[in-house]
């Protein structure tokens, strides 16, 4: 599959590949298929991160339903990022999204934000990066603790067949 031994990725789908059955792993790319990942994209998803496919097929598609729907990004820069997958979409994407939409909203941020910093950076570094450095910090602080606080409040397991739409 093309993982090098000498790696960590390696021990990572060494893991992860006798968990998933073949009927499992199928549903699996067809939920990716659905959302128009090709073959080869998943297949390149798992290799970065095989956690993409350990997640259960409900949390696939309400993640990409996310992303997709109500960001607006698109499922192929998803796909090339598939670390995207496995956070929590209470607990840590939708608190960091609406962070990001009051900066756009208030003209504080003007250009594309990279997914990676936005959504894969440590918590000390997402404060830094787009909280404490604006002199609104405290509105965004108070907004970013209110979400988490929210998602924490009401039992959420990060896909409870919820879009997270509501919660923006």
């Amino acid at each position: 599959m093309g993982f090098n031994p000498s790696q960590f990725l390696f021990v990572d789908a060494f893991w992860a590949l006798p968990a998933i059955s073949k009927s499992t792993w199928k549903r699996k790319m067809e939920v990716y298929e659905k959302w128009g990942w090709s073959k080869e994209e998943t297949m390149l998803a798992f290799t970065k991160h095989p956690g993409c496919m350990t997640v259960s097929e409900e949390k696939i598609m309400v993640m990409l339903n996310f992303y997709v729907n109500t960001t607006g990004w698109q499922s192929s820069v998803i796909a090339h990022r598939p670390k995207l997958m496995s956070p929590s979409l209470g607990q840590r994407i939708i608190p960091r999204c609406s962070v990001l939409q009051v900066l756009l909203s208030k003209g504080l941020i003007k250009k594309p934000v990279s997914l990676h910093i936005l959504l894969e950076s440590t918590e000390r570094m997402f404060l830094h990066k787009f909280v404490t450095c604006y002199e609104e910090a405290p509105q965004l602080l108070k907004l970013y603790q209110e979400k988490f606080v929210l998602s924490k409040s009401h039992g959420d397991d990060d896909y409870e067949g919820k879009s997270g739409t509501d919660q923006l």
